[in-house]
């Protein structure tokens, strides 16, 4: 039995011998890490981003000093206009808008305007009459506004039908009138505001009569949302919202890349146009001309500068080769040098009018001519009576490129013996205040000769040279008299405008082409063939360039495209479409 036993014991040994010989262990159980999951914002169709270089306040379209970007995409969505600009760029009736728009009578010359009766602003007020006259008598009489010639020829605004017809007599015929009444404002709520013209539309707007409405405007957070006017009486929109959000180059390319931003509307420098062109066929890229050139004005209307030899002696020193490079920074602008006076690069019609020579600094002629004037160089410095020249750039510090540009032209003027202050101030305060006060509004004959009795003003606060955006997106006959014509009476006695224009300039020989190309009694390229070369000859503007946006557009957008005409993409916002990224 003992040894039966010891047998078994012998047999299972072996067994476990052998199992331990052949068979391995099964691994341990690991535990694996958990997986993170990152979880994904869903797309929403409805929503829109739109990266932009800035969205610094100051929102009135009609504005000099707020002529940006945004302000003109916000006065596009969400303020009425009669007019806007085809694809081809002639003036189309917004029948949403209007029942008709249409002269009526040609003694007095009469536009009868029929608004649509359910036409409202968005607190449901009605769009009428009384938004007409509010923006008439706005445009003539306050200082720095776009465009205001043709608004200085009405003599009245009259209402039938409760407001919804308002009949605006013209004091002479004005084939532009088509030009007028765009982004309308509203008077019931603007007429007595705070700051009214300017101040209530600083920040935000306080109606919306378009298709889109504000939402929430946050300069902190660089954003601007806008939704759709559930009160627009028109066609909805295909979004519910878009936003406009600010940021860096570097940080708008990125966003694009990412699909962060799905459009962008920027202006760009080299290296930046380079990094868009680098992210390929994710982003179509499209240049879009704005209605702005950049200009540098030598104010015949200062103190200092009713000298037209002393204003040839400073166009002398100015390179205008350097001033342009600095100010497009190889961006798109670049090719659109502005070489004429009233007409931009990309409007028809345009021809370069500058005369050879001009813009390219010659200090030997920069030294005859200030010696003429009666200058003396001292110690590098030219004085007349002991006093040193010392003239006044004006520039609106808040907007690029024209801060910049003031730098680089007192470095031109101080390198020729000139010596230049720079005036720190908003674009509110240089066109609404400092221009307007220190305009005389100097008449000259076309020999360019002040009479003696212009004194001008004598305060070192004057400002002699303005570098500054000159509006182009009117009608070419107004934007002439608008920036070269001379004050006059208002055909209704009104208050007059406190300059004619931001320079300050009149000819009393050039007013009546002027005059007859603005009434239609004399073409506009004739007027312009006789009006630039006596303009170029009193050395009273100096155009640099035409601002540029590029337009990136991401492939999930259909239905943006570079829009009108110096109108801009945001005119085709309310049929933007978006698709689900999946």
């Amino acid at each position: 039995m003992r040894g039966r036993s010891a047998l078994l014991a012998l047999a299972a040994a072996c067994c476990a011998l052998v199992t331990a010989c052949t068979d391995s262990p099964p691994p341990p159980l690991v535990s694996a890490p958990p997986t993170t999951v990152t979880p994904t914002r869903p797309t929403d169709p409805t929503q829109l981003v739109v990266g932009v270089d800035s969205v610094k306040g100051g929102f009135n379209p009609h504005l000099l000093a707020n002529q940006t970007t945004v302000t003109r995409a916000l006065g596009e969505l969400v303020l009425p206009s009669v007019f806007h600009t085809g694809p081809d760029g002639s003036p189309l009736l917004d029948k949403t808008l209007m029942v008709s728009a249409e002269v009526t009578k040609a003694n007095p010359y009469t536009v009868t305007y029929t608004i649509q009766p359910q036409a409202a602003w968005g607190d449901g007020a009605p769009i009428a009459a009384e938004d007409f006259a509010y923006l008439w008598q706005n445009m003539r009489t306050q200082p720095g506004v776009i465009d205001p010639a043709g608004y200085r020829l009405i003599s009245g605004v009259s209402a039938r039908d409760g407001g919804r017809v308002a009949d605006v007599t013209f004091s002479q015929p004005y084939p532009g009138w088509r030009s007028l009444f765009s982004d309308l404002l509203p008077a019931h709520v603007l007429k007595d505001a705070p700051g009214g013209w300017t101040g209530a539309l600083s920040e935000t707007f306080p109606a919306a009569g378009g298709p889109f409405s504000i939402r929430n405007i946050d300069p902190e957070r660089g954003e601007i949302v806008l939704q759709r006017n559930d009160r627009y009486w028109g066609a909805s929109t295909k979004l519910q919202q878009i936003v406009l959000r600010q940021a860096g180059p570097a940080d708008l390319v990125s966003a694009l890349k990412t699909g962060d931003d799905q459009l962008a509307v920027l202006n760009p420098s080299d290296s930046t146009s380079k990094a868009l062109a680098e992210l390929g066929k994710a982003v179509n890229l499209t240049t879009v001309p704005n209605p702005v050139v950049v200009e540098v004005l030598l104010r015949q209307g200062g103190a200092r500068l009713s000298d037209p030899t002393l204003r040839a002696a400073v166009f002398a020193a100015i390179d205008r080769e350097a001033l342009i490079t600095l100010g497009t920074g190889g961006g798109p602008s670049a090719s659109l040098r502005a070489d004429s006076l009233v007409l931009a690069p990309s409007q028809p019609g345009y021809k370069p009018t500058i005369p050879a020579g001009v813009g390219a600094p010659n200090h030997d002629l920069v030294n005859q001519l200030l010696t003429q004037a009666g200058y003396t160089k001292t110690n590098g410095s030219w004085l007349k009576d002991g006093v040193p020249l010392n003239l006044v750039i004006g520039a609106p510090n808040d907007r690029a490129p024209y801060s910049q540009l003031a730098g680089v032209l007192q470095q031109q003027l101080s390198a020729a013996g000139i010596g230049a202050t720079i005036l720190n101030t908003s674009g509110d305060q240089l066109f609404g205040t400092v221009l307007p006060a220190t305009t005389t509004t100097a008449p000259t004959t076309t020999t360019g000769t002040a009479p003696a009795d212009n004194q001008g003003s004598d305060g070192d606060s004057s400002v002699d040279i303005g570098i500054v955006p000159q509006a182009v997106g009117g009608d070419p006959a107004s934007v002439l008299a608008a920036s070269f014509g001379c004050r006059g009476p208002l055909p209704d006695g009104g208050t007059a405008l406190p300059a004619a224009n931001p320079d300050g300039f009149c000819d009393h020989g050039l007013q009546p082409t002027v005059e007859a190309a603005l009434t239609g009694a004399l073409s506009l390229s004739d007027a312009l063939a006789t009006v630039e070369p006596a303009l170029w000859s009193q050395h009273v503007a100096m155009p640099l360039f035409q601002l540029a946006d590029v337009l990136a557009t991401g492939s999930e957008i259909t239905g943006v495209n570079g829009g009108p005409p110096l109108v801009g993409p945001f005119a085709g916002a309310p049929t933007w479409r978006r698709s689900v990224r999946r």
